[in-house]
Order: structure tokens, then C-alpha cells, then sequence
């Protein structure tokens, strides 16, 4: 008596199981949305607070001032005197809209003026002093 082979027939199943996709997709989105801020790059600044009109932001070239005295240029860190000698070329074609200046409220006056002198120099007179708004209580 010949023996019958049994076949297990399984039908194919063509759906994509995605739920486990959107978990992942959700979990990094977490990670994103919580290490974003810390990711923004420049200086740890502590603006001063000012009562004045807001000014428009369009794109210019940002500096910075931290209570270091370092000073940065968009991201990129550096002492008075390597800003002093290369601030020509870093400000080439990216100071038509101006110059944002951030200055941290503990920085001396000195080093903002000296700052100032070497936008000045370099013919840049659009600068836009930047500040927090202040706190009314």
C-alpha cells in the first residue's frame, strides 16, 4: 500500500507587520526630540535682560561672547587673536545682513569693545546687540 505523503499546506501571509516599526519609529523620535537641544552647538551664554524693541532676524553673521572671553564665530571657537586675525576672511560674503552680537552679561567691557574694534576695522557697521527680553514680576 503506497503511503500517502502529508503536505502541510500554509497559506502565504503578505501583510507587513508594522506595529514593531512604529514602536521603533516613536522610540526615536524620544531620543531626537530630548537630545536636540543639547546638540545646538555655540556658546553657554547668559544674555543680558534689556527692555527694547525686538529686532528681525534675518541671516547674518552671529558672534558670541561667553564669560570665558571666548568668542565664536556661528559655531566655530576661538581667543581674541586668532578672531583678530581671521575675522576678514571667516566674515567674507556672510556679513551683508549684519552682525548679530551675543555677548554674555558677565563678559567685561573691555573685551566687548576690543570685539568691536575689529568689526569696525574690518568696515562692518550694521551690528545688531543682542539680548534677552526683560522679566516683568
Amino acid at each position: 500500500m503506497p503511503r500517502r505523503r502529508r503536505r502541510h499546506r500554509f497559506d502565504l501571509n503578505a501583510d507587513v507587520n508594522v506595529v514593531s516599526l512604529i514602536d521603533v519609529m516613536l522610540l526615536l523620535l524620544v531620543i531626537f526630540m530630548i537630545t536636540a537641544p543639547l546638540m545646538q552647538g555655540g556658546a553657554d551664554i547668559q544674555l543680558p535682560q534689556a527692555n527694547a524693541k525686538p529686532i528681525e532676524s534675518k541671516d547674518g553673521l552671529s558672534i558670541a561672547i561667553n564669560s570665558r572671553g571666548e568668542i565664536f564665530v556661528g559655531e566655530q571657537r576661538m581667543s581674541f587673536s586668532e578672531f583678530r586675525v581671521s575675522f576678514k576672511a571667516l566674515s567674507k560674503n556672510r556679513t551683508r545682513n549684519g552682525v548679530y552680537l551675543r555677548a554674555d552679561k558677565n563678559v567685561p567691557y573691555g573685551t566687548f569693545a576690543q570685539v568691536m574694534s575689529v568689526l569696525n576695522v574690518n568696515g562692518i557697521s550694521n551690528v545688531a546687540l543682542v539680548w534677552a527680553p526683560e522679566e516683568i514680576h
